[in-house]
């Protein structure tokens, strides 16, 4: 076969195909596939088609019906070429994901990607793969506490009802004290971020005392009344609650949410609780922090302003936790609770029966 088949070119892919041609940015191997279509189009031989473009017939008869088949686009791109690579069997698929969930490797806890590659006999790539799709984390554990209290459910709706349906002329009031918060300083000073390096600190640290932030989060708008005191038993929740006295307006009833810690429960803060007949304590479950809204200011208070501090007493550590209130204050943002209480109980009789199903 001295010649090919003259092919048929549209105005349009003609002239876009010498515009490819002459332009310079043009990838060279697009150039020379361009110039076998034009070339072909005008009845040229083959011969002369792979002389001209210093290929061989069968690149040349290639790329005719490469743009035969998809036009000019198909000039512009390579075909894709099946991996060299065998893929993996869906038994070898199965295998791994199986030893992931029910398997440990000998000398380890939980299985790392190499010594599950290993163990499986193949890539270290492969078994990413197969994690990936899987969704599963081996290197990562979460922790997690089940409550076992009996009165677990009437708690939970007695606290989330408080939090969705806040009874009227009342203030909802979230209390607990963040305890031993210590005064670290550290032995060296950093250096500070600057451009491609964050800023240091170092390991090592000086304990300069301790204070205890007693915090009562208004739920209704986020504010927060705040003390900090050198311990944290029943004469210091005391003060705290004539404080909450003191800071609200003395028309409305207050419900309080604790945990279930001995000071919130002494003889001597009952007395006072009867005596004031305003306050009202609810307790959360036992083993459920989580269901106290004020950890969430615990939180962020220790992101933004405790752990990366450096406090040469405990008299700065309680000055900058007072400052932090003051303007936290300023400008309060409420934490909104989302979840009902039937969608908990729901989540957590789930966690219960998968426990069990595991034993």
């Amino acid at each position: 076969m001295r010649k090919i088949e003259r092919i048929s070119i549209g105005a349009a892919d003609r002239e876009r195909l010498e515009r490819l041609v002459r332009d310079r940015n043009t990838p060279q191997k697009v150039v020379w596939r361009a110039q076998i279509v034009l070339s072909a189009s005008e009845g040229m031989t083959a011969e002369a088609i792979a002389a001209t473009v210093a290929k061989s017939l069968l690149t040349v008869r290639r790329w005719r019906q490469r743009y035969t088949a998809e036009g000019v686009e198909g000039l512009l791109k390579d075909a894709t070429r099946p991996s060299r690579v065998k893929p993996l069997s869906p038994e070898l698929i199965k295998r791994v994901a199986h030893m992931t969930l029910h398997a440990k490797p000998p000398n380890a806890t939980h299985w790392s990607g190499r010594s599950m590659a290993a163990a499986a006999g193949i890539s270290l790539s492969s078994v990413q793969r197969i994690w990936d799709a899987h969704g599963l984390k081996p290197h990562l554990i979460k922790a997690f506490k089940v409550s076992r209290d009996k009165n677990f459910s009437a708690k939970v709706e007695d606290v989330v009802g408080l939090y969705l349906h806040p009874p009227h002329k009342a203030l909802v009031l979230c209390v607990d004290e963040k305890s031993q918060i210590q005064a670290l300083d550290r032995t060296q000073p950093g250096l500070p971020m600057k451009k491609g390096r964050a800023g240091t600190m170092t390991h090592d640290y000086k304990r300069n005392g301790t204070t205890t932030l007693f915090a009562a989060l208004n739920m209704l708008d986020g504010s927060v009344i705040g003390a900090c005191m050198p311990r944290h038993r029943h004469r210091e929740f005391l003060r705290f609650l004539k404080l909450i006295d003191q800071r609200t307006p003395a028309g409305l009833d207050l419900h309080l949410i604790v945990d279930n810690y001995a000071t919130h429960k002494t003889p001597g803060v009952q007395r006072w609780l009867k005596a004031h007949p305003r306050f009202n304590l609810h307790f959360t479950p036992t083993s459920a922090s989580w269901l106290n809204m004020v950890e969430r200011f615990f939180a962020e208070i220790t992101r933004k302003r405790i752990r990366r501090g450096a406090f040469k007493s405990v008299a700065e550590l309680r000055a900058a936790i007072m400052e932090y209130l003051e303007n936290h204050n300023a400008d309060p943002k409420p934490f909104v609770w989302t979840k009902s209480a039937s969608q908990i109980l729901e989540k957590v009789a789930k966690a219960k029966q998968a426990l069990e199903s595991q034993h």
